[in-house]
Formats: structure tokens, sequence, C-alpha cells
């Protein structure tokens, strides 16, 4: 896949609206992921009669069309995810952040370039909402279905553990990013004030671990399919929670990783805040 030929026809800097949507992107995640947070942690506690079942984007989705405005609320979190969608297709195609041809910045633009496709569906999804559609079954029946058939093909087996251990990876990465500091990279936290730049950082932390953790589920999901040769096993983050929910103390480490997911939704409103957005190809 050639990263590197397109923005040869393109200006080299960019125009402002690459910022602009990068931090309109990144408010309307951290929307989504404090409500995922939210809501995880009601569910742990059995608060309002909430359950762990369907605690994914699509359920928070319909979390937002059911309050008063839902769907003008709702509108401006589609929106807001095709400018994040967008914005990290630019990072892939364009280059803006430098990382270059080598095999290193082919993968991390690899990664952008996947970033954007999940949440460009996420915006469809919520925008078919909007006008009234329900959609499918929602994001679990929908790997299920895919590891299925997966399964079904030579080496099927192997291919989903492959997808499995990936997966897993990008959860270990999210941590490294947390113990390491660099989700702080490109934040500017000389600007934040002094009382508060403390427990932002830690809360950065937090949530990237909590975001690690997650993804390291539902890789594991995914190699527990593939051993058992069972669609039914794999799934997304609802089953990632209800996985943790059943585990001893498992309210408790249901609540905190959602604890910890909403504190990653309020790292996302720091960076739309404090980010530097490169927009120089």
């Amino acid at each position: 896949m050639n990263l590197s030929g397109i923005s040869s026809h393109i200006p080299s800097t960019q125009p402002e609206w690459v910022k602009r949507f990068a931090k309109f992107g990144l408010m309307a995640k951290g929307v989504v992921y404090c409500l995922v947070g939210i809501l995880a942690f009601m569910a742990a506690f059995e608060i309002g009669g909430s359950t762990e079942r369907n605690l994914n984007k699509q359920g928070v989705f319909r979390f937002i069309l059911a309050q008063p405005f839902g769907q003008i609320l709702l509108a401006l979190v589609a929106a807001g995810l095709v400018c994040y969608a967008l914005w990290r297709l630019t990072q892939a195609f364009l280059d803006n952040e430098h990382k270059g041809t080598d095999a290193k910045g082919i993968g991390r633009r690899l990664g952008y370039a996947f970033s954007g496709l999940v949440y460009g569906f996420l915006a469809y999804g919520s925008f078919r909402m909007v006008l009234g559609s329900r959609g499918n079954q929602g994001g679990g029946h929908s790997r299920q279905t895919l590891v299925r058939e997966i399964l079904q093909k030579p080496y099927g087996q192997w291919l989903v553990g492959l997808i499995g251990l990936c997966i897993i990876g990008i959860g270990l990465y999210q941590i490294y990013r947390a113990m390491s500091g660099k989700y702080l990279k490109n934040v500017q936290t000389s600007s934040i004030k002094p009382e508060l730049k403390e427990m932002i950082i830690r809360s950065g932390k937090i949530g990237y671990i909590a975001r690690g953790i997650v993804w390291g589920l539902i890789g594991y999901l995914f190699i527990k399919a593939a051993m058992e040769s069972n669609a039914s096993e794999a799934g997304g983050s609802s089953s990632a929670f209800a996985f943790l929910e059943k585990a001893s103390y498992g309210s408790f480490l249901l609540g905190a990783v959602a604890l910890g997911l909403f504190c990653y939704g309020i790292f996302m409103f720091v960076r739309a805040r404090y980010e530097v957005i490169n927009t120089n190809s």
C-alpha cells in the first residue's frame, strides 16, 4: 500500500480545517468514552438496572438517542466522529505527522488509516440511528458473524487466532504508551494549570491502561474462539465487560476498568485543548 505518492499532488501546508477537525473529533471521542465508562460503572454495581450487555459504542449511541434532543446530540457526536476519521486518514495519507516511509513509519500510518476507517464506520452507524434506522444487530454480533465465516475457511482457526494476537498487541501497545509517557508526546503539558497538571497526566495514564486491558480481553476472546472453533466466544467491549463481571470480585474489576475508560474520555478533551496538531505534509 503506497501512502507516500498521494501527498505529492497537494499543497505543502494543509488548511486550518485539519486542526479544527482533529479537535472536534477528539471531543466527540471523549464524549463516547466518558459515556462508555459511566454506563459500564453503572452495570458493574447494577445502578439503575444496567447490565454489561450492549455496553459498546452502539449501546452508547442508543443511550444518547434516548435523551431529550437525542437526535440532535447524536448528530453532533456523529459529525465529530466523521471529523476524527478524516483527521486520522489525513495523518495516514498526507503524513502530516512526518512518520516517513520506512517500515516503522508505514506501520504507524497504516494504524492511523485503520483508526480512520473504524471511526468512519462508527459515524455511519450513528448517522443511521439519527435517521431512524436501528442498524444491524450490533458490533458484537457482526464480529461473531465475521469470525464464523473465517472459521469456515482453510486455516480459519489460525487466522482468527492471529487476529486475536494482533488485538492483544494493540492492547499491550496502549499500556506501553501509558507507562512510557508517550501518550503525552504531542500534548502541551506546560500550558496546563499547575494545580490540574498532575491529575490530568494521571487520568491519561489510567485511561490508556484501561483501554489496553479491554483490547487485551477482546484479543483473548478471539483466541478462545479460535481454539474452540466457536464464533460465539468472540466479541467486542461488551463481551470483555461480561468476562470481567464473571470473574472473582468482578464488579470491582469492571468498576475499575469503567473508571479508567471514563478517565480516557476526559483525556481526549485534554488532547483537544492542548495537543499540537500538525498540518504540514
